[in-house]
């Protein structure tokens, strides 16, 4: 089966085609290169001995999106995850946020609700739940109002999908991830953000490695053991698996509903200290670090109640924070030539 990943060459989207390829999945990429390079291919065709198809296309361009599905009629299943997705910058700059996270997401369900039948997997996350008034955190967890238009793009995305698959034959899974790290453990593809990351494990593995002075721990006066917020960090390979679940449960018509949400993520919640404390063991390395004064829009913790996607979805995380921090480790050391 012909499947479209679009950011097919971001982090998740990476890891994601090659489990896709793995399991004998025919993959076309969408990227349009703005967060991501296009050595991300090479990577890929390393691990699974196969090439995926490519298209550097902007799914903003609607015209560029009605091209690709007259030229690809075979594609009917979707794994969305072209976005911006930086919190600060989507407050900085909402309209940018409003038009790539969801004019795209409107133009490739438009297409799809020509076909017969459409599989969509949808990349959402747990800040739909914003602070959650209990942990772990379930899926019927009420939907807090939204810190950031980043946010609200996932929340709204969700909504657009909801309404859509009442009225077509598009059968849509929402996946709210929590917070993803790690890398392939070949090391040929990993997470590799442009200019600063705003995610702390690539800041932890480029202060390590020297590219950074100082990593800054954001408020150490949470109502926490430690001070710092906890989060449920997810190893990226479990979570492409995931993903592959998930499409295959539409493809086998095993889903109970026309859209199925499902919470992503291990269950456990670690602090920030937490993760620097283990990265320390499990590279040798000391980290520089300091304590900053909080950082706007955190929220205390946040991890996932893992029931439904353990018992329905047939899914369960089985890598470590352990695994996950030396899996960023040695892809920094790759990627800085320092193997």
């Amino acid at each position: 089966m012909k499947v479209l990943v679009t950011g097919g060459l971001g982090f998740i989207g990476s890891h994601t085609v090659v489990e896709l390829q793995n399991e004998g999945f025919e993959v076309v990429i969408i990227d349009d290169l703005s967060n991501s390079s296009v050595d991300v291919l090479e990577g890929i065709t390393a691990i699974t001995g196969k090439e995926p198809v490519f298209e550097q296309i902007d799914l903003r361009e609607k015209a560029s999106v009605q091209e690709f599905f007259k030229k690809y009629a075979d594609v009917s299943g979707v794994i969305h995850f072209a976005a911006s997705k930086a919190v600060g910058e989507s407050v900085e700059n909402p309209l940018l946020y409003y038009e790539n996270n969801l004019g795209t997401l409107v133009y490739l369900l438009q297409e799809l609700q020509k076909k017969d039948k459409a599989h969509f997997i949808f990349s959402s996350s747990c800040t739909v739940y914003g602070q959650a008034e209990k942990m772990p955190i379930t899926e019927d967890a009420p939907i807090q109002q939204a810190m950031s238009p980043y946010g609200n793009t996932k929340q709204i995305g969700e909504e657009i999908i909801t309404d859509t698959a009442k009225v077509t034959n598009i059968n849509a899974i929402l996946l709210r991830y929590f917070n993803p790290v790690g890398s392939h453990e070949s090391a040929e593809i990993g997470e590799l953000p442009k200019g600063t990351p705003q995610n702390l494990v690539p800041f932890i593995t480029q202060t390590a490695i020297g590219l950074r002075e100082q990593l800054s721990v954001f408020g150490d006066d949470y109502p926490t053991a430690d001070g710092t917020c906890i989060r449920d960090y997810i190893h990226v390979v479990d979570l492409a698996k995931a993903h592959v679940k998930a499409l295959k449960r539409l493809i086998d018509n095993k889903n109970e509903s026309n859209v199925e949400t499902f919470n992503l993520g291990t269950g456990k919640g670690n602090s920030v200290l937490e993760v620097i404390n283990t990265f320390e063991k499990v590279s040798g390395e000391k980290l520089n670090y300091k304590i900053a004064p909080r950082r706007e829009g955190d929220i205390t913790e946040a991890y996932a109640d893992t029931t439904k996607a353990n018992d329905v979805l047939g899914w369960k995380a089985e890598l470590t924070i352990e695994d996950a921090l030396a899996s960023a480790w040695k892809w920094e050391k790759k990627v800085r030539g320092k193997e």
